[in-house]
């Protein structure tokens, strides 16, 4: 890079600087208000106060919104707090997280897995967006918003220049026509030029949503594009490049990270994503006079306990059933002492529920420019096609009865059939090697059910139970179920959470098949993977503590085992296949959350232990800890700000290695692994938050080439250098 670029790019950055800082003071200048708008569960913005001219014509514009997801299976409406919260704001850009909990591959947007064994997905994956969690949203993590005016979300993060620097920018819109109908759209577009040679990543994300909410009918609808595009350069060749070097051809050079010599040259991984999901339900119930001043969310839990104290005292009998709704809320409004407003409510007895979900993806990776003595095989030796496809079509059908307004009615009851097809292409050969695609067609039909309830004042339960009665996973099952219990012990509230499951289910298709230029299994016996976990979690708020303990027993586990061919006294063919532990495997974690607070000083610390039985198939870090200390005050009473420096560290181990053939965690070669972790990675930020705009300055990574120089998150990966972030949110009304 010549000096022409340097100076420009430290003037970028100058001017950045002075934006961030003065920002905040010319919008004061400009009046912007006084008044911090309060952010809730539900809601961002409550409308603007202290609108004591009445006459003026100026236009108000209502400033309040209500977030949600949906279950991707039933439907169910799930509330949830905005995305506003200015608390790690300045890590919602981290390929690794929010708190660093990821492995990953140095770059913006690269395939990360979690270090937490239980934060993973509990069903066998080999999904190929999987690792690209980062930027996939599954549905069930979606927000429908329902908006008093149209909505606009806009985030931006930017870091390092034009050369190496990344970028990603979120625009997020919505808008009501109605009070029962909304629509919207997000763009989402992140271009990672990346640090290192031959490492950009290239994503871009189109959803289109809508949703139409009342008494009787209600479904969401969402359509998702998603368009990855990955640069592959396996890692850099020698580690010492990173950890010594000194005592490499690099000595005393100038060269920076991006002239490290890597891999790969003219690699790719391209992966293509369509879903769309629509579910929909009609309710039944019936409309009665109920008092208004009590919430529909409070109605069945008041009127429960209104009926259980009144037959303990009695040792009647009573039921909510329909003629005691109008009766019971009266007397509970009454009971208050206030003045009874009616309304007319809608009280649902029951709904059926249908899901549709289709899913299209494809999978291609492309190679040029093959390095020598790499791999192993060379399955597709003439025109390759070394490409997947998934064409899935998911519909359940479900009735579901609600508890408390009947004598039989004790719990929310569903009943539910789901059909799965799927057809996978891949590519094969004949005998003569003729090249062609061979499709794999798969299809199963599964019943189950779902007892759950929250009559009871302070335990709350959900139980299910699946299996599969046709198709080609006939008997396979799953019973899970989780308790939670809020109550109060010496004036502080406890919360205590129970969960578990029992599942014995099939890997998924690309372990049980896969062909590619260069790995190639059909493992047609493969048998069910049999998993139990007990997990519990203790939290008293008011402490800020939350302690969790979980179990799991694998029998079966499933895994891309690296079987490397020795080629020489110091190198290997690459080779992998998909295959299982048949023994158990055992698998503990005990995690401490504690948060002080100070004054305005703040120290908010996270370590998790586990443990594995069998370290070489599936290996875990024993410990894990972040830790995040900062001053929180508010400069003119208008700047929310936060000042801080937090860390990530976790103890050495052999993590799984990449493979950029299969776009997976794979084990590593286990006569040539190498050890990651024993390196803290710290960061100093400021971020701050004024009215409805979030802003930060981060520098990422302050103690690089300090301690042992081992910033690796993935073997011969290593993590970017010092870096400066600058980041954006700014929410508006139209």
């Amino acid at each position: 890079m010549n000096s022409y670029s340097d100076s420009f790019d430290k003037m970028k950055r100058l001017f950045i600087y002075i934006l961030f800082v003065t920002l905040p003071i010319i919008i004061l200048a400009q009046g912007f208000g006084e008044h911090q708008a309060a952010m809730g569960s539900g809601e961002i913005f409550n409308p603007l106060r202290n609108q004591s001219d009445t006459t003026s014509s100026e236009k108000i514009v209502p400033k309040e919104i209500h977030q949600w997801h949906i279950d991707d299976f039933l439907g169910d409406v799930e509330p949830v707090n905005a995305d506003t919260l200015q608390y790690l704001f300045q890590n919602s850009h981290q390929t690794e997280g929010e708190k660093s909990e990821y492995n990953f591959l140095g770059n913006m947007g690269t395939p990360r897995e979690s270090r937490m064994f239980f934060n993973r997905p509990s069903d066998t994956q080999f999904y190929f967006l999987q690792p690209y969690s980062y930027f996939y949203w599954h549905p069930n993590d979606f927000f429908f918003t329902d908006t008093k005016s149209p909505y606009t979300k806009i985030d931006y993060h930017t870091s390092g220049n034009r050369v190496t620097g990344d970028d990603r920018i979120r625009i997020y819109f919505t808008t009501n026509a109605g009070k029962k109908f909304g629509i919207g759209f997000l763009f989402d577009y992140l271009y990672g030029r990346g640090r290192y040679d031959n490492q950009t990543t290239a994503f871009m994300n189109i959803s289109l949503f809508s949703y139409y909410r009342s008494d009787r009918y209600n479904y969401h609808l969402l359509a998702s594009r998603y368009h990855t595009k990955m640069v592959e350069n396996g890692g850099i060749t020698n580690d010492e490049y990173i950890t010594n070097p000194e005592k490499t051809d690099i000595a005393g050079s100038q060269y920076g990270s991006a002239d490290l010599p890597v891999m790969f040259n003219r690699t790719w991984n391209r992966n293509e994503r369509y879903n769309v999901l629509f579910t929909h339900n009609y309710n039944f119930g019936f409309y009665r006079e109920i008092a208004k001043n009590l919430s529909e969310d409070s109605l069945r839990s008041e009127i429960t306990k209104l009926i259980t104290d009144r037959n303990n005292r009695d040792g009647s009998s009573i039921t909510a059933d329909s003629t005691k709704v109008s009766e019971l809320s009266e007397e509970l409004a009454q009971s208050n002492d206030e003045e009874v407003e009616y309304e007319e409510r809608f009280i649902r007895v029951a709904r059926i529920i249908h899901t549709a979900d289709f899913k299209s993806a494809d999978r291609d990776f492309i190679c040029y420019q093959q390095p020598s003595n790499y791999y192993a095989h060379n399955f597709l030796k003439y025109d390759s096609i070394d490409a997947t496809r998934n064409l899935g079509i998911r519909n359940t059908v479900a009735l579901s009865l609600s508890e408390g307004f009947s004598k039989w009615a004790f719990a929310n009851i569903t009943a539910y059939a789901t059909h799965d097809y799927n057809r996978y292409t891949l590519p094969d050969t004949t005998a003569a090697n003729i090249e062609y695609r061979r499709n794999y067609n798969e299809h199963s039909l599964k019943v189950g059910g779902i007892i759950e309830s929250n009559r009871i004042k302070y335990i709350k339960y959900k139980v299910r139970g699946e299996t599969s009665i046709a198709g080609n996973d006939l008997g396979t099952f799953l019973v899970d179920g989780q308790i939670k219990s809020i109550f109060s012990l010496l004036k502080q509230k406890f919360e205590v959470t129970a969960k578990a499951f029992i599942k014995n289910n099939y890997p998924s298709f690309y372990y049980r098949h896969y062909h590619s230029e260069h790995y190639w299994w059909d493992n047609n016996n493969i048998a069910k993977e049999f998993r139990t976990r007990i997990d519990g979690t203790l939290a008293v708020k008011n402490w800020g503590t939350r302690v969790n303990v979980a179990f799991e027993n694998i029998k079966n586990y499933t895994y891309i085992a690296n079987n490397s061919i020795p080629y020489s006294n110091s190198r290997y063919l690459s080779s992998l296949k998909a295959q299982q532990e048949r023994g158990n495997i055992q698998v503990f974690s005990a995690s401490l959350k504690q948060s002080l607070k100070l004054g305005i000083f703040n120290i908010d610390a996270e370590a998790t232990y586990q443990k594995s039985s069998n370290s070489a198939v599936l290996p875990l870090p024993e410990l894990d800890v972040y830790g995040n200390a900062y001053l929180k005050f508010r400069i003119a009473k208008v700047l929310y700000t936060e000042l801080g420096a937090d860390v990530r560290y976790f103890t050495p181990y052999y993590a799984p290695d990449y493979s950029a053939a299969l776009g997976q965690f794979v084990q590593q070669n286990q006569a040539d692994k190498v050890e990651i972790g024993n390196y803290p990675i710290v960061s100093v930020y400021a971020n701050f938050m004024l009215k409805q705009t979030r802003f930060y300055v981060k520098y990422y990574h302050l103690n690089q080439g300090m301690g042992n120089r081992r910033y690796f998150l993935a073997p011969h990966y290593p993590l970017s250098p010092a870096t400066l972030w600058i980041g954006l949110s700014w929410n508006f009304y139209n």
